[in-house]
Parts: C-alpha cells; structure tokens; sequence
C-alpha cells in the first residue's frame, strides 16, 4: 500500500525515546480471535486496442479508472494535491491505490477468514471489469510486465515515487524495474505476542522461497523469456541492499521487537511527509532524525506517523509493523490471489501447523537460506536444495498449510473450509511445474512467440 499512513493526534505526537518505536510494534499483539487477514495484489492496465500501457491523465487512464469506480461503487477518493491517487472504502477501510508505474493495486480489508477474502478479490475485479471494458482497458496477472520497456512504462504523479525514483539509481541496477515493472501479492497477518512474532517472522522468512517458488509467475521481458521463472524475485537482489533480503539476524538468539526497530533505525530514509507534501530525505539517517540532528530539520523531533512511513520503506522478503507482511510471491491469476493468502494463513495461523513448520526449517543455517532465495527465481520449485531439489519440501509445506486450514474449521455455505483455495498451489507442488513454465511452454508452442497471446490468457 502507498497512500499516507492515519494521520491522528497520537500520531502527530513527537517521539521522545527509542522505546516508542518498540511500542508502536507491539502494539500490533492480539488475542487470537481477533486475527485477521489482509491481502494485497497488484495487476498492469494496458489498453486492449494495441496494448500499451496506461498513463494517468486521458479519456482511457489511470485517472479515468479511479473517477469511474468513485462514481459507480461510492469509494471516497484519495488525493494529493489536485490528483486522484487512490480510492478508500468508507465502510471496510479497504483501498485502492497506484503503483509506481500506474499498477493497480488492492489493499483488502482486515478480513476474518479467507471465504471473505476471496469476496473481497472477486467484487473487487467485477468492479475493475465493469469500469475498465468501457474505457477500452485490461488488467494483467503477471510479476513482471511482459512487453514494455522501461522508458515506456508511465510515471504516477506521487510524490513519494518521484523522490524513490531518484534514489534507486544510486543503490542498484534493478530498482526502477521494480517500481515500474514489478506486481506482486501479499499477506499481512497477526502476531498475540512478541514470542509469536518471532516465530512466524522466523517461519515465513526461511519458508519465502518456497513461496516465490510456488507462485513463480514472470518469465517475460520485453516480448522474450527472460531467463527466469520469478524474474520479479530476482529484481529484488539487485535493488537496494539496505532495505531488502533475508535479514538473517532475526534468527539470532535475542531477536523481537526491539532488535527489528534497531534494524529498522539504520534503514536510510526516503522522504518526510508534512502538509501534503513529500520532501526529499534519501540516504539521511533516521538516529539523526531521533536526536533532533537531521539536516534541514534540526531541532525537529520525528513523530509516530514519520515512523510509520519510514518502515513502509522498507522491503525485506518479511516485513515487520504491528503485523508481518508477506512479501515473496508475484503477481498472478485470479485464483492465485486467494491462494497466496491461504497459503500463509494455513501455515501461521494454526499453532500446530507453525510448530510443524518451524521443526521443518530450524536447522536451515543462514547461508542454506540465502542459497535457497538464489536459487528459486531460476529454477522454482525444483531449485536445488541440500541432497536434492526443494519440490519435497515444497509439498510438505503445502500439505501443512491445507492441515492448518482444515484445523481452522471455517465453512462457507456450501460446507467448505478454507483449504479449497490451495488447489492452484496443490497442483503446482504436484507436478512440480510452475505458472511460468506452463506460460513459457506456451509461448515457444501454440503462442508462436508472440507475446502479445499472453494479454489473452493472462488478463482477469
């Protein structure tokens, strides 16, 4: 999500301690009934006619899809300055916001069960369905844009993006094609206590290429296959080595909140948000920021809401607010969108099954790991790992995931649980072939090479 954090009156309130920040995350802990699921997915407008990609302004734009789903659906608008950035939903508090390069991105409410969830993803895409046909526009599940070149990719007018723009050259190669290029979904998930915290954070964190694996989904760029199975994983190495990766210390002995806020802490800033406005802070320190040393701004103390922002900055493959985000998997189907939350629900929601997952993945070392988060973009479900490829532990952990979810017991009106939303992943760790092979197989087969058939197959 890339609209301003909730600006409140305690959140507008100066930080005075170190121990603030560590409240503010965990603040996030509670009681089990009152877990939630929140699930967001990320998808390419492109216009039908000759398909290019959609800009902001004009009859058949970004703009355009915003106002259109405003007046139709009754969304109250998201704005800055005199531009429609996003859409916000009165009653769910769910929304509507744009990516870099004008992706299109749901951010769900913070829903009880995954029956909910997949509602949420299908009224959601009949309304982008409705709105977009008429102004000759689609949408596209893919991780990775599959024909445009960068320069041709439309830039949103967000402040944020234009200061991130900037700063993404000067810290890796591949950090605009993320912006710009890149869709994924995630999952944002509950913690009771610190202890919990540790646990799924330590459990999600090994178990990410497994995910990344399993919904491997990028293959093209530029109208050719790339190289890569989750070319958008791979982008991810290449971006900006302060704010991204496995964070191996979370596995150290000692690691909660307290040691994330550090982490945290030494993270260099992107902007400052005050009266609307983003102002330019890349690369400056946030400790300066605490001590009232913070070039333009000395005297000034940071607040709550600065502190919020600057952790939506930061982009491991877990990221830790007042819930962990998931953050592994491309963008892809229709059915993919249910299925990545179900995924990660099944794994850390059900004690039982997170007991079984971490004695899965406890005497992985670091450096296993990493190999792993190396490996997976290449290869996917059949990286190598240890004596052999990953697919066993693959479907282990696939199978662990539907037992959490049978264990959860929650039933639509037809009587069933929420296990029914893995059958796309089920598949995937039966044949051991993922998305983007059965893309690419179509595209040196029926497809002739033609990257434009992909607009066909994978538009919602």
């Amino acid at each position: 999500m890339s609209v301003p954090s909730p600006d409140t009156p305690q959140s507008r309130k100066p930080i005075e301690s170190f121990d603030e920040l560590v409240a503010d995350i965990e603040a996030g802990c509670k009681p089990p009934e009152d877990w939630r699921i929140g699930t967001e997915h990320e998808k390419f407008g492109f216009h039908t006619d000759d398909l290019s990609p959609i800009p902001y302004e004009g009859e058949s734009g970004v703009k355009a899809m915003l106002e259109g789903m405003q007046q139709r659906f009754g969304w109250d608008p998201i704005m800055e300055g005199e531009n429609i950035i996003g859409l916000s939903d009165p009653v769910t508090a769910g929304n509507v916001s744009l990516e870099p390069g004008g992706q299109f991105e749901l951010s769900g409410a913070a829903l009880k069960h995954l029956h909910q969830t997949c509602s949420e993803v299908n009224g959601h895409l009949k309304q982008v369905r409705e709105v977009d046909e008429e102004l000759g526009i689609g949408f596209l599940g893919l991780g990775f844009s599959p024909k445009w070149k960068l320069e041709e990719v439309p830039i949103m007018p967000k402040g944020r993006y234009k200061i991130m723009r900037a700063y993404m050259a000067k810290k890796g190669n591949l950090g605009r094609d993320m912006m710009f290029r890149s869709c994924t979904v995630q999952v944002n998930l509950d913690f009771a206590s610190e202890a919990d915290a540790v646990k799924k954070m330590r459990v999600s964190l090994a178990l990410q290429p497994i995910a990344t694996a399993l919904f491997a989904n990028s293959p093209f760029k530029e109208g050719k296959p790339n190289g890569f199975l989750s070319y958008r994983s791979q982008i991810w190495t290449d971006t900006d080595p302060d704010r991204t990766g496995m964070l191996p210390f979370v596995f150290e002995d000692g690691f909660g909140f307290e040691r994330y806020a550090e982490y945290a802490l030494d993270v260099p800033m992107y902007f400052i948000y005050r009266n609307g406005v983003y102002n330019d802070a890349s690369g400056l320190s946030f400790r300066d920021f605490m001590a009232g040393k913070l070039p333009g701004y000395e005297g000034e103390l940071p607040t709550l809401k600065d502190w919020s922002d600057h952790l939506t900055t930061i982009f491991p493959e877990v990221r830790m607010k007042r819930f962990l985000e998931m953050r592994g998997a491309d963008g892809g189907a229709w059915k993919e969108l249910c299925a990545l939350p179900a995924f990660w629900t099944g794994i850390l929601y059900d004690s039982s099954t997170l007991d079984a997952a971490w004695d899965l993945v406890k005497d992985w070392t670091a450096e296993e790991r990493q190999a792993l988060r190396d490996a997976v973009p290449v290869h996917g479900v059949n990286a190598p790992f240890r004596d052999g490829t990953i697919l066993d532990t693959a479907r282990k952990v696939v199978a662990l995931s539907k037992a959490g979810l049978v264990a959860r017991n929650v039933q639509d009106g037809m009587g069933s649980d929420e296990s029914i939303f893995l059958d796309v992943i089920e598949e995937v760790a039966a044949s051991g072939i993922t998305r983007a092979e059965r893309l690419l197989e179509r595209f040196r087969g029926p497809w002739g090479g033609n990257i434009d058939k992909v607009f066909e197959e994978c538009a919602y």
